[in-house]
């Protein structure tokens, strides 16, 4: 851990000690209540539930409740004060002393507002109190937050609303609970300046399209058509000492140097492996806390890079699983700290290995109808599915670049367009059985569907399996992956609210479409379903057939391909946050009453901003570690070995040297980069193209040459942990 210096005194090498610290790292004794309990007993046990809600609420006003969160019957205001009465009762059994608002601004984040429930009383004591109006509205400061030009700063008033179909919840801390209630949050001039409100209105866009189509299919509107999403999140942990050793991780969530090492992933032999038992035991405390707030967790595993990891919940509503997905990645940082380790979820921690997704599964459907994109056993038949499916396909063709807007960020654009990640062309996947019936009715109708068949892997002893009708395709960005889609590409630091209200408000546009035209052709006669359908379902496969790919999405051949058809290919943020504002997104957004021209507008100037800022606490950074850590240890080696040149050759030995030469011709050069990169910045980073074109490859001349000198200068000199250190010590 020690380094002599030139005077005789020893020197700390903060690396070091973040080995020997990880390397004996000792993991917290286990919770008692992980033996005493099952996983059954607390799941949902912090939440306000419906079940809690039945217990506790008149039956009234419970079935009142039932109709605004089941049917999307509007919510009755009256019944405030008697659920608040009864949800801060429950609370304060709970232990808690304050409740907070829940609200999810344009910062991808979370943000919350903590009030006492104690109020004083005549006789200078405190009685606990919340009344309906505290629950439907709470005001926080609506200008302190990204506005894109909505809120002056000046004009501060913003309000929070109360969602009644997200349940509130009991966040836990060692000194205490508190009553979480998830709300909406909008200006004092009623634009949303969240990620929630735009959810709940695009659902309530699909809604109204989805039951046009079973209308004509004959249902009636029995229950509210919801979409609903499964998002899949990747992250990296590292020990907190590594961590705490880069600055470009602790600020930046990435790493801007470092060499690779010797083994990376190219092995696989991470991917599903045996689950460290440090990393085990921190997603078993992942899991515990999630159950108790309600999180349908699933899966957990090792993920194809080094240091990587997977988990992944069962589906639910579409406004619930964004905020549930936000709870997941707070207590995934929070239960990490734990156990001495960092979780990082920007989208590419470390540059030569994979990076994070956020795959989000999408599908829509009812409690009466059930899924509306699971295709049967013979999908050719299923004229329901077929219709539901066409509209998504003709979504996807039509919005290729919002879908490719909405998952666009500094952090995404180092996995999109590499062969690595789904490629910034947004295409569809079908798999083999479904392909094969879309492509019949392309020429004129669907007769038969490619059978599953089953799987014999010739061992007696080994079971026949139902073999699926397709393969599946990692490549590619939007998949159709058995009884839903898959959108791949959306980056695993996002919140997937802008993701699905994209993904709501296409699909609500083209349901609409669909029915116009079923409802025209049929002029009322149900006897003309099968020849409106058909016709449909040709039309939209000859216009929109082009999004289809089942190949490799990451080959070079697929970028030529994609080019002949017409596809877009925005492979960085500045060319993608166009889609955002093309005249026919704001129509859209503007007809379905989503998102007004003004606050889609304002959500561009956000991401642009948020976008130039990235790049600029990156480039201070690279800039401050290369002069200030990765220069003087260079600088420290070259001395040495000059001097030792010098010593030997004065007692008449020779010394190759080579190294000394490269060292000495790299550090040049590092000079060189730095001197480039401080021009490249000298008049600011508000140009997204700017710094997109010339701060981003500066900034990548810088790191060439630390990274190679990170392989040439001695081990005990370099300052900063490894990827094989960080990677590999768990």
């Amino acid at each position: 851990m020690e380094t002599m210096t030139k005077n005789g005194a020893t020197s700390v090498n903060p690396r070091k000690s973040a080995v020997a610290a990880a390397t004996n790292y000792k993991a917290p004794a286990v919770p008692l209540e992980f033996l005493e309990t099952t996983p059954e007993s607390v799941f949902g046990a912090n939440v306000f539930s419906k079940s809690v809600m039945k217990k506790r609420l008149p039956k009234t006003i419970y079935k009142s409740l039932m109709q605004t969160i089941e049917a999307g019957a509007k919510l009755d205001p009256t019944a405030a004060d008697i659920v608040a009465s009864s949800m801060k009762d429950w609370a304060v059994e709970k232990g808690a002393t304050h409740y907070t608002h829940v609200f999810y601004p344009l910062t991808g984040g979370t943000a919350e507002k903590h009030d006492s429930f104690m109020a004083p009383t005549a006789d200078g004591g405190t009685i606990a109190h919340f009344s309906g109006k505290e629950l439907i509205q709470g005001e926080p400061d609506g200008s302190s937050f990204p506005t894109g030009g909505i809120r002056a700063t000046h004009r501060a008033r913003g309000y929070t609303i109360w969602d009644v179909t997200s349940p509130a919840y009991i966040l836990e801390n060692e000194n205490g609970t508190t009553l979480c209630i998830p709300t909406a949050f909008v200006s004092w001039t009623g634009e949303a300046l969240d990620k929630k409100t735009p959810v709940l209105r695009s659902m309530q866009a699909l809604d109204a399209q989805a039951q046009r189509i079973l209308k004509v299919f004959g249902h009636t509107a029995e229950a509210f058509v919801a979409s609903t999403a499964g998002p899949e999140q990747e992250y990296f942990l590292v020990d907190r000492g590594f961590f705490y050793s880069r600055p470009d991780l602790m600020t930046a969530g990435r790493s801007l140097f470092g060499a690779a090492p010797a083994k990376g992933q190219e092995f696989c032999d991470h991917y599903f492996g045996a689950i460290p038992e440090r990393v085990l035991a921190f997603m078993l405390e992942v899991e515990r806390e999630l159950y108790k707030l309600g999180v349908p967790i699933k899966t957990r595993h090792n993920e194809v890079a080094p240091g990587q990891y997977e988990i992944a919940p069962v589906f639910e509503t579409a406004n619930l699983a964004s905020d549930h997905q936000q709870l997941c990645m707070m207590l995934l940082k929070k239960v990490a700290k734990k156990y001495g380790m960092e979780c990082l979820t920007h989208e590419k921690p470390f540059a030569g290995l994979n990076g994070s997704g956020k795959h989000l599964n999408w599908s829509l459907g009812s409690s009466a109808v059930g899924n509306l994109l699971d295709p049967g056993d013979t999908p050719h038949d299923n004229a329901q599915f077929l219709v539901f499916a066409a509209a998504v396909i003709r979504a996807v063709h039509k919005h290729q670049g919002l879908l490719r807007a909405v998952i666009a960020s500094a952090g995404n654009d180092h996995r999109l367009g590499a062969n690595e990640a789904p490629p910034a062309i947004i295409s569809v996947y079908l798999g083999d059985q479904l392909g094969d019936v879309f492509e019949q009715l392309k020429v004129g109708g669907a007769k038969s569907s490619l059978p599953k068949g089953t799987l014999e892997v010739g061992v007696d002893t080994l079971p026949p399996l139902d073999k699926d009708a397709g393969d599946r395709n990692r490549t590619s960005p939007f998949a159709f992956t058995g009884n839903r889609f898959e959108f791949r590409a959306v980056g695993s630091n996002f919140s997937i609210s802008g993701p699905l209200v994209a993904m709501n408000t296409i699909v609500a546009e083209s349901l609409d479409y669909c029915a116009t035209k079923l409802e025209a052709d049929m002029g009322g006669d149900q006897s003309k379903l099968n020849s409106a359908v058909q016709s449909l379902l040709t039309e939209i496969m000859t216009e929109s057939s082009s999004v289809i790919f089942n190949g490799d999405g990451y080959s070079e051949e697929w970028q030529t391909e994609a080019a002949k058809r017409g596809l877009l290919n925005r492979k960085t943020t500045p060319e993608a946050l166009q889609g955002l504002l093309e005249p026919h997104v704001k129509e859209m957004f503007s007809k379905y009453k989503v998102l007004s021209e003004r606050e889609l507008e304002s959500r561009y100037e956000i991401y642009a901003e948020q976008y130039w800022m990235t790049v600029e606490v990156e480039a201070l950074l690279c800039k401050k570690m290369a002069k200030t850590m990765i220069f003087p240890a260079a600088i420290r080696f070259q001395n040495e070995l000059a001097s030792t040149c010098a010593n030997l050759k004065a007692v008449g030995y020779s010394f190759d040297t080579d190294t000394l030469d490269k060292v000495t011709a790299l550090v040049k050069l590092l000079q060189d980069a730095i001197t480039q990169l401080d021009k490249a910045t000298e008049d600011g980073y508000h140009d997204i193209y700017k710094c997109c074109n010339e701060i981003l490859p500066a900034m990548l001349e810088v790191r060439k040459y630390a990274d190679e000198l990170e392989t040439i200068v001695a081990d005990d000199l370099w300052p900063l942990p490894t990827y094989q250190e960080m990677l590999f010590i768990k």
